[in-house]
């Protein structure tokens, strides 16, 4: 009985939660549909002191600075690519948690591909080399002289016996 009431308030309490914003109430525009673009934008946006955690998530002061620069330049009527564009010219492409495809990029995005198809080859390679490689000495068949000396040596060691 009581395993059931602590799953039942475990449950209840893992429904409940909720993810945490580090939004501030002075932050949040007025208008709906501008804070559900701000949140939108600042979802995709890199703290820069934080690093692994958008600026909605940061609680940091720069991630409020840029928190605030978003809704600032949407208040001003730019679109979403325009205040985006403008954080990147500002910071670089470190600001975004999603890089951009470009040619200084090209790297970051073919690596996991070019490790990957090298690997298939080093296992190719390798599993080709084993099947052509020699079978190893046990297996190998005696030749008729050294089935006489294998004959012999064990008749010596019977005789011995």
């Amino acid at each position: 009985m009581i395993w059931n009431v602590r799953i039942f308030l475990l449950v209840l309490a893992l429904l409940g939660a909720t993810p945490l914003y580090a939004v501030q109430v002075d932050e949040i525009l007025p208008d709906p549909a501008l804070e559900a673009r701000a949140r939108a934008i600042s979802q995709d946006l890199r703290c820069m002191v934080c690093q692994n955690q958008s600026i909605d998530d940061s609680e940091a002061p720069l991630a409020r600075d840029l928190r605030i620069l978003v809704r600032e330049r949407l208040k001003a009527g730019d679109s979403d690519t325009q205040v985006v564009d403008y954080l990147v010219a500002r910071y670089g492409e470190f600001v975004l948690l999603r890089p951009r495809m470009s040619w200084h990029t090209v790297i970051l995005w073919g690596a996991p591909l070019t490790i990957l198809i090298a690997g298939l080859f080093a296992i190719g390679f390798s599993v080709r080399r084993r099947s052509a490689a020699p079978p190893p000495p046990e297996t190998a068949a005696l030749s008729e002289g050294e089935r006489l000396k294998l004959k012999a040596i064990a008749q010596s060691q019977a005789d011995s016996t």
